[in-house]
Formats: C-alpha cells, structure tokens, sequence
C-alpha cells in the first residue's frame, strides 16, 4: 500500500465524521480535491455561490447535523459571503472550504489567489485559517468540525491550497461532537423557583428549542405551569406550535410594542432566543419589561441581554430539569390564546393574506415550510400557522435576502419523503433563482410559491413608516417567473384569480415546481 496523501486521509475523515454530501460550486483551485471523486460521496452542485451556501444551510438546520460546503478561491468566497452571514445568524454547523493557489505561487499573489484568505470571511465565522502545511489539513478539517458543532454552533473556514491535496499525511482520528453543557443547576432551581412563586408567566421560544428537539417537553411545560407562550421578534425557527392553546402570538421587533405586549406577565422566561431583536427605533419603552430569566448557550446572548438572568447552557436541558423541579399551576387562570382574524375573502388581484389562507389549508401540516417573504409576514403570521413539532419551520434569522429558495432545496435533499414549501417574495426569489436549477437537478420535492407584489415591498411600508418619501428603487415588476422557472427545466404555472390558484393547489408534482402568484400591492405595517 502506498503513501497516504492529504487528499486520502481526508475523505477517510469526511466518512467517519458523516459529511459526504457536500454542497459547491467548484473551480480550478477544486479539482485536486475533486478529482476521482468516490461513488460514496454527493456532490449537489449550486450555480452560484450564495445559492451553495444557502442550499447547505437548509440542509444542515433539517438534518441538525453539519454540512461540508466547497467553494472556489476568493471569488466564490466573495459570492458566498452573505449566505454566509446568515449561516452564522442562524447558527448553522457548516465547514467551509475553499481553494487557494498553490503554495509556490501564493507568495507572488497569482490569478485566482486568495490575499490573507482566512481573514476575509470574518467576523461571520467562528474561526478560519489557512493550515501552515499540507500535513495539517486534515487535522485542520477536524478541528473546524468539532468548532462548528460545539455551542454555539457556526459556520468554520478553511482555505487550502491546491497542492496540498497530492502531499503526504498522516491519518488523523474523528471525535465526536462535543456536547452542550448543561447549565447549572443552582440556576435552574432559581429558575423554577421563580416559576412556581409567579402568577401570570410567559415563556418567550427561539429557534434553539425546536433546534434542540424540546418542543414537545416545552409544550408539556407550558401546559403543565399554564404559562402563555410567544415567539421572540424574527424567530427563524418554529419552536411552539401555533394552533396550540397556550399560543400567544409574536412579539414585535420594536421596544415599545414588546413592552406592552408583556406588559400582564410577572415573569418572563426567555428559552433559546435574545432578550430582545430589534428592526425599528422609536424610543425606549415606557415601562419596565417583568422579571426575566434567559437560557441561551452562548454567553454574548446572555452578556447582550440589558435586563434578566442568564442561564448557560443547553436549552433542551433546561427544558426538562425546570419541568421536573417546578410544580404544577393549575390554580392559575388560563392564558388567552392568539386571536386570528377572519378567513379572507377571494378577489382579483388576489389578497396576499387569502392565498397564504388557501395554500394553508391545502398543504400538508407535516410539511416544511421555507419563507422569504418580508411584506407579508404578517399575513403569514395570520393565515398560515405552523403547527409542526418538529422542524417544520425555516426562516433567515440576518434579514439578508436569497437564504430561502436556496435553503428550501437543501431542506429537501435531506429529506425527500416530507414535502417542502418555500414561500418566497418576487424580490428575495432574485437572490437566488438559481436554485430552482439545482432543484431540478437533484429532483427535490420542493413547491416554490412566488407571492409578486412588483415590488420591494417591505422597504416602501418601513421606509414610509420612519418618514422617508418619494423613495427610489422600491419599484419592481415585469419578471416572469413561471417563464424563468420553465428555462430551468422546472414545471411552473402564472396564477391571477382565485380559481386558477384553487386548481393549481389541487395538482401534484414528484419533484420541483414553481407557482408564480400575482397578488394585490397591498400595504401593511409590519410593526
């Protein structure tokens, strides 16, 4: 048997760590790493690079495993970086790689070379580096596995050149992931403590508890202590089910409006999310938010929170150890539950809030929803429920556009027996509509609604709302989605009246299809 190279040795660690799909667009700087690829590994192929990362983000957070992502030298990096932004605000477990140049030309700066590559993806990963010999890659691989997956988990950088991937290596072992700690208990006593001593409390849910898979024990808490139930502002994951009785509703990103809405609770117990995310500014609120526990695992959470006591530590733990020691609430009175409007009515041009209503209730509960649609979240919050206790919801947790209709693929990949629904804006579709070819590529049973409003339709309503007037570049219109989709190799249909959207949702579809949903510029506050 001859000499292991690098190249050998890494993909033994690849298996052993579980990271065999991998997500890339590649280039030259790629093929020594590529080249003989093994029939054990998958390659999902993205034409461009945010829609790469994208893809694996929606394939990681599904699976709550990492993802291995390949991407090209500085130019890809460069493509992928907002994707990347958002991996690290959702807290994606992802190692990413890229190619530099050789290491006998890197020193001249050549075509394709990456300037001081490990710095240019910071401050949004959790470490990066560029291993000081080709011996060190692999060991170097492990470590950004065992980072990415430690709390709080992240996105990891490593830029290797391509001529390492031929160099002699010595193997090196896979460790487990290590485990979330689990926060202390002296805290969690006084956690329940509180609980059990309050008399109107809430529970505010992040997305690290449906993450964690404590949904169901979160749910039997809140049922247990008759505490109501909130999503915090912008949550990018379902961590309460929403037809539940103990659902509250979601809290707004602005100080104020949160004020008030916790304003009848005596305590507030924040599992999994910050105290608090904010968009918009009007002033500090005018009372005081009630007594407040955090449990989070990542201490700058807890050191960012103004007001509360910080727990450290695995949310899923603290979950069940505060459901042991605090006692049952039965004498306190049932919390209100969410008030939902109305069903709307059907019309022309369709009301946004009416189609969301109809694809609710023509879609699978069990399904995986992915959404991008910033005008009408509110809507969203209205018609569509989530009721899913189990990862059926996916959001973007940055704010920066083109995370969903690449995610929604990746969502699928990992588990093509559960259908997937991106629901999308016109205008964060066009961050990514190159998705819609990987889709297609990889037959992944994805269904993407394009809500068309003609345009940037949440910039107008908050712009608006902070005073701005006559604003340029909120007008858009005049794409054809269902034509763009078809140029892909996609099944699409253009929908403009109540009764083509009925017959639309009453087809189904083995792989990929794209609705393209004209739907009335309607104009709502957000918050």
């Amino acid at each position: 048997m001859g000499e292991r190279t690098v190249r050998d040795v890494t993909r033994d660690l690849l298996r052993e760590l579980g990271l065999t799909t991998v997500f890339g667009n590649p280039g030259t700087t790629e093929v020594p790493f590529l080249t003989g690829w093994p029939d054990d590994f998958r390659y999902v192929l993205g034409l461009q690079e945010s829609v790469v990362v994208a893809m694996a983000d929606g394939y990681a957070q599904s699976r709550r495993a990492p993802v291995l992502v390949n991407l090209h030298s500085a130019g890809g990096v460069g493509h992928a970086l907002g994707s990347v932004f958002t991996a690290y605000r959702n807290r994606t477990p992802m190692i990413l790689t890229a190619g530099q140049q050789t290491r006998t030309l890197v020193f001249d700066e050549p075509f394709l070379g990456a300037t001081d590559a490990a710095t240019f993806p910071r401050p949004y990963v959790k470490h990066s580096c560029e291993p000081a010999s080709a011996a060190d890659v692999p060991a170097a691989i492990a470590r950004a596995h065992r980072l990415a997956t430690t709390a709080p988990q992240g996105p990891v950088f490593v830029s290797i050149p391509a001529d390492d991937w031929d160099q002699p290596a010595a193997d090196v072992p896979a460790r487990p992931a290590t485990p979330n700690p689990a926060p202390d208990p002296a805290a969690l006593a006084e956690l329940a403590a509180a609980l059990d001593g309050c008399a109107r409390p809430a529970f505010v849910v992040g997305p690290a508890v449906d993450h964690e898979g404590a949904v169901p024990e979160l749910v039997e808490l809140a049922e247990r202590t008759r505490a109501a139930v909130w999503v915090a502002p912008l949550s990018a994951r379902c961590s309460f089910p929403e037809d539940h009785p103990r659902f509250a509703g979601f809290l707004q990103p602005e100080r104020r409006l949160l004020a008030a809405e916790l304003a009848a609770h005596d305590l507030v117990v924040v599992w999994g999310a910050p105290a608090f995310t904010y968009h918009v500014y009007r002033g500090e609120a005018v009372d005081e938010l009630p007594e407040m526990f955090l449990v989070h695992d990542d201490p700058d959470v807890l050191a960012r929170a103004r007001r509360g006591r910080g727990v450290l530590g695995s949310v899923a733990h603290a979950v069940r150890r505060v459901a042991e020691l605090a006692g049952a609430g039965q004498w306190r009175p049932e919390p209100e539950p969410c008030a939902r409007p109305a069903r709307p009515e059907p019309a022309t041009p369709l009301p946004p809030a009416y189609v969301l209503s109809r694809v609710r209730a023509a879609w699978p509960a069990d399904a995986v929803v992915v959404e991008e649609a910033p005008s009408h979240r509110n809507d969203l919050h209205e018609h569509f429920p989530i009721t899913s206790r189990d990862g059926g919801f996916f959001a973007c947790a940055s704010g920066s556009l083109g995370y969903a209709i690449g995610a929604a693929v990746g969502a699928a990949i990992a588990d093509p027996a559960r259908p997937v629904l991106a629901l999308l804006g016109d205008g964060s579709s066009m961050y990514g509509i190159q998705a819609v070819w990987s889709a297609v590529r990889e037959q992944a049973p994805v269904t993407f609604v394009v809500l068309d409003n003609a345009r940037y339709a949440a910039v107008a309503v908050l712009g608006a709302a902070g005073g701005g007037r006559k604003l340029p570049g909120v007008e858009l219109g005049g794409t054809d989605f269902a034509a763009l989709a078809r140029s892909l190799g996609c099944p699409a249909e253009t929908i403009r009246t109540p009764q083509e959207l009925d017959a639309a949702l009453a087809r189904t579809e083995d792989g990929p299809c794209l609705l393209h949903v004209h739907v009335a510029a309607e104009q709502r506050h957000l918050y």
